[in-house]
């Protein structure tokens, strides 16, 4: 354990996707008064001493909001995430600094604290409209994960019917305005359609934030092999999640089960309250299986064996799903998964790639093609009306 926590000490984990913004709205309104993570907090997976303890040195926060959120409403909310998240900063700033580019995310190492960076999950808080995406970049948010649940009019979701096979022409566009102005392109959520697609337009790395291997666990959220084979080139990186029900069959089949169950109770997808009552009733006589820190291992060296070592990284969903793997309960719970790696062969270069390595590469290759991106053409000002043939629904 003293070789991993210098290694944490030199290369500590850049996690990918975590919804402790979402857990602060819903439990007290953004009151860090009333949930305060200078100490430790029982309601949620994360909290500063959790992050110190887990060899966090990045954290990309989620500026999440729900697919019933729809238009300027969508807009509006993730706003207000990020708002929170500059709040959270300011509030622990002996302990978080906010990071746009790589260099910032080491300077805030060399100060001794966690590098806080910003992800919007879903292309729904854009609204169609490119002007509205420079402005989520302008105001600090370096991803973009195209959907979530649901379909934008413009990308396809991995857990929604196909409407236009991928990507429309003003999906297209928006790949490539987020290459031009610097913002990552998160293909977690998407349809592989869409994955493929993004991967054929876009001259930048891509990341997908929080999933795993399709060929383990045969979830719609997880990445299909020829996908994941195909990041070498394009040089993005998978950073695996935690989720039970991605990286462990027998929670995936419970998981899909209950959903067919509460979809015949008339159950409507995005209604996160009622799909909450039905499945503490469904479950009561059906407890869900256990995910465990093996399942996860199992999926990162799948990822590697598939894409490569220099494809690999990490993105827990903390405080983003209900339960957890055992062993991976909270924040606090990489160093057991890296210690799990080391003793299957895993080196310590090889862990420092999955940790930050990896992710830090992929935010300065997104950079360099922002500034040539930059100096050959300026905004676009594109509309879906223009690019699709109507207006969106």
């Amino acid at each position: 354990m003293d070789e991993l926590a210098d290694l944490l000490s030199r290369h500590p984990v850049i996690d990918g996707h975590n919804d402790l913004l979402w857990e602060a709205r819903k439990q007290v309104g953004y009151d860090f008064d009333r949930l305060d993570i200078a100490g430790s907090v029982a309601s949620t997976h994360t909290d500063l001493p959790r992050l110190a303890a887990g060899g966090v040195g990045g954290q990309f926060w989620s500026v999440y909001v729900p697919c019933s959120l729809t238009g300027g409403h969508a807009v509006a909310a993730t706003l207000e995430q990020i708002d929170a998240a500059y709040t959270m900063i300011e509030r622990y700033a002996d302990r978080l600094a906010f990071a746009g580019t790589a260099d910032e995310v080491e300077a805030a190492w060399a100060s001794g604290r966690i590098a806080s960076l910003l992800g919007a999950e879903g292309g729904h808080s854009i609204d169609c409209s490119l002007g509205a995406l420079r402005m989520l970049y302008a105001v600090g948010v370096r991803y973009l994960t195209l959907t979530h649940n649901d379909n934008t009019p413009w990308a396809d979701s991995a857990t929604d019917e196909p409407a236009v096979g991928g990507l429309s022409s003003f999906g297209v566009e928006v790949v490539r305005e987020m290459n031009r102005i610097g913002m990552m392109v998160d293909l977690s959520h998407v349809a592989p359609d869409t994955m493929r697609a993004a991967l054929a337009t876009t001259d930048a790395p891509v990341i997908f934030s929080h999933s795993s291997a399709r060929a383990v666990v045969d979830h719609p959220r997880n990445v299909p092999d020829d996908v994941l084979a195909s990041l070498p080139d394009n040089g993005g990186v998978c950073m695996v999640t935690f989720v039970p029900a991605f990286v462990n069959p027998e929670v995936a089949a419970w998981q899909a089960e209950l959903v067919a169950a509460a979809r015949a109770a008339g159950v409507a997808r995005d209604d996160d309250d009622g799909e909450t009552a039905f499945k503490l009733e469904w479950s009561r006589d059906r407890p869900r299986p256990s995910a465990t820190l093996e399942d996860v291992v199992t999926h990162v060296e799948h990822v590697r064996a598939v894409a490569g070592i220099d494809s690999v990284g990490l993105g827990g969903d903390y405080d983003g799903v209900d339960g957890l793997p055992v062993g991976l309960e909270d924040v606090s719970s990489y160093p057991r998964l890296l210690a799990a790696l080391a003793d299957r062969g895993w080196s310590q270069s090889d862990l420092a790639q999955l940790t930050s390595g990896n992710l830090l590469r992929v935010m300065r290759g997104v950079e360099s093609v922002s500034a040539k991106l930059r100096s050959e053409r300026g905004p676009s000002l594109a509309t879906i009306e223009e690019l699709d043939g109507s207006a969106p629904t």
